[in-house]
Formats: structure tokens, C-alpha cells, sequence
């Protein structure tokens, strides 16, 4: 089967995925891209903006989530 036969798509599960990890080499090489970020950088971003958007996190936390999706509107 060809590979597109092979995808199965499935509904989203808030708050399950714990870990996106992706190797960058491919379009760095062909298209001379390049992170804005390195990982230093991007940690300490990342701390920055949840110790700023306590908000966000802190029902998690709780356990007050109500399993909804956070950060996103409704259409």
C-alpha cells in the first residue's frame, strides 16, 4: 500500500501528546533555513512565558482542567 493508504487520522487529544520532536537537517539543507531559537534560548523562553501565564497552567495543576483545549477559540 502506498504510504498516504497507511495514515490513519484520528481526533486530537488535549493535553496527551507530551513531546513533539522533529530533525531539522532535511529543510535546513535544501532550503538554507535556520531556528530562530537555539535550545538555551528556547528554554529559557519557554520558563519565561509560564511564569508570566500562570493562568494557563495552574488549573492543570489542581486538577481543575476540565480537558478542554487551552488557547484556542471556537469557530
Amino acid at each position: 500500500p502506498s504510504y498516504r493508504e497507511q495514515i490513519c487520522f484520528v481526533d486530537d487529544r488535549p493535553g496527551h501528546d507530551k513531546r513533539y520532536a522533529i530533525d531539522a537537517d532535511k529543510i535546513i539543507d535544501e532550503l538554507g533555513w535556520e531556528p530562530e531559537q537555539n535550545f538555551d534560548t528556547g528554554i529559557q523562553k519557554t520558563v519565561a512565558w509560564y511564569l508570566e501565564n500562570k493562568w494557563w497552567w495552574q488549573p492543570i495543576r489542581e486538577q481543575r482542567y476540565s480537558g478542554g483545549r487551552l488557547g484556542t477559540n471556537k469557530v
